[in-house]
């Protein structure tokens, strides 16, 4: 699987602007990927959703 990074190069490139790892995380999260807590996240909620025109 890519890494965070990797996403982030592609999408400039395709799609030219970089996308925040927590976008990255959320749409993963969305399409069903499980991925591992970060250990600096609070709470369940997250601070900063993907934008739905960014998906």
């Amino acid at each position: 699987m890519a890494t965070y990074r990797q996403i982030q190069e592609y999408v400039k490139q395709r799609y030219g602007y970089q996308p925040k790892s927590c976008w990255i995380a959320h749409v993963k999260e969305l399409v069903g990927i499980s991925i591992p807590k970060s250990p600096n996240r609070r709470g369940t909620e997250r601070l900063h959703p993907c934008p739905p025109g960014k998906r």
